[in-house]
């Protein structure tokens, strides 16, 4: 077998492979043989058709078939002389497929990049330090009054924390467009749920009303024929209605899992989970910072294939969160690219550290992690279940353990510096 290599880029590499002819024939004369012996012709018994009658009958198809294998086998042969690591399955191009001669053909593939890590004893990271107060959990509890209020209504202007209940139609230069239009809709003024121009103009209004505002629809919005642009929406008010907080009575407190202790069991709770979500916060920042080091430390070319892999996935991801019905829909793909590039990056990189710090998954993290999991659910043991039947989601709870491996790994190695803050300025409470 010939083999020759052309770099056509930093990580692609155009390779063509010749097949000696006789190669070809013997296989094609080894598979036919093997069909003789199996093969069932009207006329002949079972494993006495004549090889001739065979290649008759499926001497093209058989040709066919060896050209396939033979491409697949001859190419691994020639990544494994060339010492090639492909990231993907090459695109052929044939350039000899004729009977009787060498098959030759060409095979264009991107390999890994090669990664000498630099920069590790060099990562230093600030790690914020706060405390619950009791101001903190004060402020999370007023919070979950506001999950749970009542609205009466009353006879005056709306202003905020007001429920405002609207009919709306919304045009574009005239015309109505998909997604304007609704009855009967209450919208909590202030609540941010709506765009901010939208709820503005419900400041002031009074039940009866008529009302035509203006609203400015962001250039990012998800909806691409509408970002961008100016809608008028004519507003019908049909009332308006004060809010009004609950009691922090054992009702409450049973609405949100606390069966018994009432109101000091409920802040017991609340307190123990804030401190949890402040150190998930903590150690989230403090892996950023690692990771963040790592990137700007190893600058790396990327595979194309991996780059187009993660831009699709990430526009999939986009769509099923907008609604989207179809790929029309998708969000462009330019705006991912940058994202993807540096996703693709850091996933090469982790497993760089993986090999050079001989990670392997830790079993009892992986177990862990499916428990917390499992208990976002109703059913905790089905999940438990599903995660144990299923190699992909399997797969990717044990990435994101090893991945926490690695940063765990960095961070022992890391300069760290401590900075005093509060919970709110970490987890941006209240903003």
């Amino acid at each position: 077998m010939q083999v020759s290599v052309e770099t056509t880029g930093t990580l692609e590499r155009r390779m063509e492979i010749q097949v000696p002819a006789e190669r070809i024939e013997k296989a094609i004369e080894q598979r036919l043989q093997s069909m003789s012996r199996t093969v069932r012709l009207k006329g002949f018994r079972p494993g006495k058709v004549p090889v001739k009658v065979v290649r008759q009958q499926f001497g093209q198809q058989v040709r066919q078939e060896v050209l396939g294998d033979l491409m697949q086998s001859s190419f691994a042969e020639a990544v494994g002389q060339q010492k090639f690591a492909p990231v993907a399955a090459p695109r052929i191009e044939p350039i000899n497929f004729e009977s009787g001669v060498d098959l030759k053909y060409r095979a264009i593939f991107e390999i890994f990049p090669e990664i000498e890590l630099k920069g590790l004893d060099a990562i230093a990271v600030t790690k914020p330090v706060a405390e619950v107060t009791t101001g903190d959990v004060d402020a999370m509890i007023e919070n979950l009054r506001k999950q749970r209020p009542t609205f009466n209504v009353v006879e005056r202007e709306a202003r905020d924390t007001d429920q405002v209940t609207i009919d709306f139609v919304g045009t574009v230069d005239g015309v109505e467009f998909e997604g304007g239009k609704a009855q009967a809709v209450p919208v909590v003024v202030g609540a941010g749920r709506m765009l901010p121009d939208f709820e503005a103009g419900l400041k002031g209004v009074r039940a009866g009303e008529t009302k035509t505002i203006s609203v400015k629809f962001p250039e990012n919005y998800q909806a691409q024929n509408l970002a961008g642009k100016t809608a008028s929406f004519a507003l019908t008010i049909h009332k308006v209605e004060e809010q009004q907080l609950p009691e922090l009575t054992d009702e409450f407190c049973k609405h949100y899992g606390v069966e018994d202790g009432g109101i000091e069991q409920l802040r017991k709770e609340v307190e123990d989970n804030m401190r949890h979500e402040l150190a998930e916060s903590v150690r989230g920042r403090l892996k950023r910072q690692v990771f963040d080091a790592i990137f700007a430390a190893n600058p790396i070319d990327v595979p194309k294939v991996l780059v187009e892999e993660q831009v699709r996935n990430m526009q999939l991801d986009t769509g099923r969160r907008m609604g989207a019905r179809d790929a029309s829909q998708l969000p462009p793909a330019s705006q991912f690219q940058d994202a993807a590039r540096q996703r693709v990056a850091m996933g090469l990189l982790i497993s760089e550290v993986v090999k050079l710090a001989k990670l392997e998954v830790d079993r009892v993290r992986v177990q862990e992690r499916l428990v917390d999991v499992a208990q976002n659910y109703p059913d905790p043991d089905q999940v438990v279940k599903a995660y144990r039947e299923n190699a992909q989601l399997r797969n990717q709870l044990e990435s994101g353990v090893l991945e926490e491996q690695v940063a765990d790994w960095l961070l022992e190695r890391a300069k760290t510096t401590e900075q005093a803050t509060t919970f709110k300025e970490v987890m941006n409470f209240g903003a």
